[in-house]
């Protein structure tokens, strides 16, 4: 009978050594992801596939799976979180539900197995070896720095919210029953193996989570193991499921996610209204009063008509309009974005450098974290509400909240609310200026599209003073 741990053990120790060595060679080496841009971070996310033909094939359209035998990747991977960090994380003030989740699959549903208040990590320790418990940590960004600068790139990448949780589950275990996200997905695995099944969608590019049973969603159309320094993508509304494997001690997986509510059918529903309220001021069809009784009435199928005709109206509208109205999703977006990532133990950004005059020259800087839109003034409450420019920005965003939605009672309690919108407030007559700082040129301060020298002076200390421009 052979020796316990023979051959394993061997293969154990070995794989100890090429991961120590890796992580030598990881930190003697040039970085395995590019940060010089989102498009070149993006790039070496899913290399060696090509962005474009990432987005031809694979995007909202079919898995991707890219398995590497990469050892300096592996021990990059495995640096974005680990299992024992938990330990430090737990004593900094996690709290289940919030920050922590711990689930079982069982007989194809979901079993949450929480405690109440603060995690201790020796009840989450043993929960996880005795009860075979998944351990789901929400948002590691907000601790972990590398996360924190890949998912803020991806964010300027994608223009959308970057979410992200870590699954952390035990040998011969499943967290979760077989389900569809509302978010694409990219899986980076970090320890050990996961065996996953993916299977053909029921709804295509869902809008919302489901989990779905297993005699509805028919054999698997990809099964495969995920390693250490592997890649998997799929879109949202793909059914998923996935286990640690006998022999495998754990497996941790970060999932990146995106693309939450970011449909044409959003930002219809958000840019129509504007469409609507901008032509009523100039076609009297618009004002003209619906029917007698309509809105008594149990079938309104007779309106249809007249509705269809009005679409088609504003249809004509868009064609040949410049400026379209988006700014409920604009401000959401950069409200609850990732603040740039400016370097480990970096201060809060603060204006810097010589003021600006009128003969500077400027030029705008973090473009990817500011957005300028036009809308009613929100200062005026006027029953004429004039329209002004706003510049938002999200550069004074705070990283511990990012994902966490208005839930959080002592933010909400010290600061008056979860979130606050940072930027300034314009008269409608500054937007040709602004779009001459935003063209991403460099452009002198007496030369901005403005009537007077202290109008330019105004603006050009404004964007400053938030740290928004840079002077020369």
């Amino acid at each position: 009978m052979p020796k316990k741990g023979g051959r394993q053990a061997e293969m154990g120790k070995e794989m100890q050594v090429q991961c120590k060595r890796a992580k030598v060679e990881a930190a003697c080496s040039p970085p395995v992801m590019s940060f010089e841009s989102p498009d070149s971070l993006f790039g070496s996310l899913i290399s060696p596939i090509k962005p474009e033909l990432f987005f031809r094939e694979y995007w909202e359209q079919k898995p991707l799976l890219v398995q590497r035998n990469d050892l300096l990747l592996a021990a990059y991977y495995q640096s974005l979180f680990q299992l024992p960090d938990l330990k430090e994380l737990c004593s900094q003030g996690l709290y289940y539900g919030r920050d922590i989740n711990i689930c079982r699959c069982v007989n194809g549903k979901k079993k949450v197995l929480n405690k109440e208040g603060k995690v201790n990590y020796m009840q989450l320790k043993k929960d996880f070896d005795q009860k075979k418990a998944t351990i789901q940590f929400h948002q590691p960004q907000r601790f972990k720095e590398e996360l924190w600068k890949i998912q803020e790139k991806l964010e300027c990448y994608f223009g959308s919210l970057v979410g992200s949780n870590v699954y952390i589950t035990p040998q011969g275990s499943q967290g979760l029953p077989p389900h569809y996200d509302d978010v694409e997905v990219f899986i980076l695995q970090l320890e050990g193996e996961k065996h996953w099944r993916l299977y053909k969608p029921t709804v295509h590019l869902a809008r919302e989570y489901n989990v779905e049973s297993e005699d509805r969603i028919g054999n698997p159309t990809h099964e495969f193991v995920l390693k250490p320094g592997d890649l998997l993508y799929f879109p949202r509304g793909t059914i998923h499921q996935a286990d640690t494997p006998p022999g495998i001690s754990y497996s941790t997986h970060v999932t990146i996610s995106t693309y939450q509510n970011n449909s044409w059918g959003d930002f219809l529903l958000d840019a129509i209204p504007g469409l609507v309220f901008d032509t009523a001021k100039d076609d009297v069809a618009l004002r003209t009063g619906i029917p007698r009784q309509l809105l008594m009435q149990v079938d309104i199928a007779d309106s249809t008509k007249k509705l269809s005709s009005i679409l088609r109206m504003l249809a004509d509208r868009l064609e040949n309009t410049k400026e379209l109205r988006s700014s409920d999703m604009k401000k959401d977006f950069i409200m609850n974005r990732l603040p740039p990532y400016l370097g480990r133990d970096s201060d809060p950004l603060t204006p810097g450098g010589k003021l600006p005059k009128l003969d500077s020259q400027i030029r705008l800087q973090f473009r990817d974290h500011a957005i300028v839109t036009v809308e009613p003034d929100q200062e005026n409450s006027d029953e004429v509400r004039k329209e002004m420019v706003y510049v938002y920005h999200s550069l004074k965003n705070r990283r511990e909240t990012h994902m966490m939605g208005t839930e959080d009672d002592d933010t909400t309690s010290e600061e008056g609310v979860s979130q606050q919108t940072h930027g300034l407030r314009f008269p409608l007559s500054y937007l040709d200026a602004l779009k001459q700082i935003w063209s991403g040129s460099t452009v002198y301060v007496k030369e901005l599209k403005l009537t007077s020298d202290a109008e330019k002076e105004n603006l050009a200390l404004s964007l400053w003073t938030e740290c928004l421009i840079e002077v020369f």
